[in-house]
């Protein structure tokens, strides 16, 4: 990140809130933000538009920063012959999606920072990603690229804008996929486990080779194949996946939560950024994994990486930040690594012989002559080498990590990116939420019902639409159908394990703003836009799961089960109508359409309805809801009320009509299409019928 320039004054982006923006506020390029004023000049002035895109917590991003932007002689090319646009991709998804995929469609691959450069009109005619500022490793140098574009730009404009308008035709025929007719049938599941199998590794887990990205999708899937089929190579996969992460350097063994992918297949070497949605997404995978396995080690993991979240990445409104930076005092990992000799210091002599032998630390380092902790072997394999037993040998490693994270707690750390994305902060809902009852933490739901609440009364405007991102009291965007999707499942999961109305209100009320503003009514689907979204140049839909789970996938899980809850046809219709959509994705790369696969699980599996009802005790109600999440049911919806549900509650919940509590004691209904099975009374009952489900 660049300090500012006491002799250089701020550019355009001085006025933004992002920090991504903010890092670029003294650059000498004349930046724009992406808005009219830029894309009108570029139109008055005939010049292409040179768009750079990137996020604050992206390694080679703040490189090219420095290398190129920071250059005067680049600048000054810039600042001539284009009109140079910067976008923080975690603001501008849509942006970021319509130029990814030029990007990609030209060059066959993509990443950030994304450089585009852009017909006035805004369609695309060339890109790519990171360029060094001079000829370097057989990469053309970016000033050379600039002298090349500008060349064209001259003398072939005509060719570069018919190329262009073609481009921008296929990208939009990419995004209306062929359509599919009839019933989506289970068979679609059988062949995703089996892809994923054949990309598995049986080794250190994770799917394809270096580097290695979580899919922490897949793997949710995979534990709903196997709690529907009791395939035993479904577990394999995923218990293999989880332990060798939580074991691999990827894993934070002294703050918890995970950096954003491996560099190599072994999961030891991280690209350290933070990322809320990874950390979300996972920590509701190791959730999964612990019900369904009962491996106390994912849920102390899960614990560990909610507690990160919650401790180093929550607002004091709340509000979850998205990002924490690779880079402290400008160099990779620095804040995250160790030597021998620091560790010696920290623990004394002994203790460190122990500690460096069970987290693989050596003289000579791991990586660039340093270490990142890692466990290289399971514990209980290390305390039999030592001798050592299990429990005692915890214990001590127990002590040793927190002495290490106080010492690690003085350094210069990472830098954050301090805006609120509704659609991240969905995500932490939902584990929260979750995670609460799983592991019976109340400062989970807490946590869960903070972040809610925020979302709620600072991220929505007056006419009660959802807004995209929040940073220093600004909300100026309208969220996305990721948004909207996320938001809905976090605040329905949020409802079911607290029993407050409000945010089964505000599931339906966002609920019925997407199908409104988002789905294509003659296709299919949900567009990532709203119908009254900025005209880019492409309205697109997002079908395709990346690091987060695709617009339309999570449309299709949050309406699934928003549906089954309140038995509004409208949106179970909604939901099958998105995975009616996908249909394609689904048979041909289900390796890419983890999330859909959950939702399609989830419709095919005819989902339970359970309504808990209270007793006079208002423990009671505590007590049930951790005995049913406890026990891993995805395909089970949860009612909690009071006794008698009150009229408010019935309305938003048909079924719990006539539904008391017996006896003066808690009282479960589980039900199937709405019809209901004997009443449960009490926790014992309630436990028995549960292991039936």
């Amino acid at each position: 990140m660049t300090t500012p320039h006491a002799d250089r004054p701020p550019n355009r982006l001085a006025r933004e809130t992002s920090p991504y923006l903010l890092q670029h506020a003294y650059n000498p390029v004349d930046w724009y933000p992406w808005g009219p004023e830029a894309l009108q000049r570029a139109r008055d002035e005939q010049k292409p538009i040179f768009l750079s895109v990137g996020y604050s917590a992206c390694h080679w991003c703040h490189v090219m920063e420095r290398e190129s932007f920071e250059d005067e002689t680049i600048a000054a090319f810039l600042n001539e012959h284009f009109v140079n646009i910067k976008v923080d991709r975690e603001e501008r998804p849509d942006l970021d999606q319509i130029y990814m995929s030029a990007v990609q469609a030209m060059t066959g691959r993509g990443g950030w920072p994304m450089s585009v450069f852009l017909t006035p009109d805004g369609q695309p005619f060339y890109g790519g990603t990171y360029f060094p500022p001079r000829d370097r490793h057989g990469m053309p140098g970016f000033l050379r690229v600039l002298h090349a574009v500008a060349d064209a730009w001259r003398s072939r404009r005509t060719e570069l804008v018919q190329s262009a308008q073609e481009l921008v035709a296929q990208i939009a025929a990419t995004s209306q996929l062929p359509p599919g007719s009839g019933p989506l049938p289970a068979a679609i599941l059988d062949r995703a486990a089996h892809a994923l199998g054949r990309s598995f590794d049986p080794v250190y887990g994770g799917f394809g080779d270096a580097p290695k990205f979580p899919h922490p999708m897949d793997l949710r899937f995979l534990l709903r194949y196997h709690a529907r089929t009791r395939d035993p190579a479904a577990l394999a996969m995923v218990r293999t996946t989880l332990d060798h992460m939580a074991r691999g350097g990827i894993y934070d063994h002294l703050g918890g939560g995970f950096a954003r992918y491996s560099t190599d297949a072994r999961w030891l070497v991280p690209h350290f950024e933070k990322m809320l949605y990874d950390n979300a997404l996972l920590a509701s995978t190791y959730l999964d994994a612990f019900r369904a396995t009962g491996d106390a080690e994912f849920a102390r993991v899960a614990c560990e990486t909610m507690d990160y979240v919650r401790q180093r990445m929550t607002g004091d409104l709340g509000q979850v930040f998205a990002t924490e930076d690779a880079d402290s005092e400008g160099v990779e990992g620095k804040y995250y690594v160790w030597s021998l000799s620091e560790i010696e210091q920290i623990l004394g002599p002994e203790r460190a012989r122990t500690f460096a032998y069970v987290y693989g630390v050596t003289a000579e380092g791991n990586w660039e002559h340093v270490n990142i902790l890692h466990l290289p072997k399971p514990l209980d394999q290390a305390a039999a080498v030592l001798g050592r037993p299990l429990e005692e040998l915890k214990a001590q490693l127990d002590a040793d990590r927190a002495a290490l994270l106080a010492v690690r707690n003085r350094r210069v750390p990472p830098g954050q990116d301090t805006k609120a994305i509704a659609a991240w902060n969905g995500l932490m809902i939902a584990a929260w939420a979750e995670g609460g009852r799983v592991l019976n933490e109340p400062r989970f739901l807490d946590a869960a019902s903070r972040a809610a609440s925020f979302v709620l009364d600072h991220m929505t405007n007056a006419e009660g639409r959802l807004l995209h991102v929040f940073k220093d009291g600004n909300a100026p965007i309208l969220g996305f159908v990721d948004d909207y999707a996320c938001m809905i499942d976090g605040l329905t999961r949020l409802f079911e394990t607290s029993g407050q109305l409000r945010w089964l209100r505000a599931a339906v009320d966002f609920a019925d703003q997407m199908i409104a503003h988002f789905q294509d009514p003659d296709d299919g689907g949900f567009f990532y836009t709203a119908n009254d979204h900025e005209r880019l140049i492409v309205r697109t839909k997002d079908a395709l799961d990346n690091a987060t789970p695709s617009g339309n996938a999570m449309a299709a899980t949050a309406l699934a089960r928003l549906g089954t809850l309140t038995g509004r046809e409208a949106f179970t219709q909604a939901a099958w109508a998105a995975l009616g959509y996908a249909r394609a994705i689904l048979e041909r790369y289900p390796t890419a359409a983890g999330q859909s696969l959950i939702a399609l699980d989830f419709l095919l599996g005819e989902p339970r309805q359970i309504a808990l009802i209270a007793s006079a005790d208002p423990r009671s109600l505590d007590s049930g809801l951790h005995a049913i999440y406890r026990r891993f049911l995805p395909g089970a919806v949860v009612a909690p009320s009071t006794d008698p549900p009150a009229s408010e509650r019935v309305e938003l919940v048909p079924w719990l009509a006539d539904r008391p509590a017996r006896s003066g004691q808690l009282t479960a209904y589980v039900c199937r299409g709405y019809v209901c099975e004997s009443p449960a009374v009490g926790l014992d009952a309630l436990a028995t019928v549960l292991d039936s489900v």
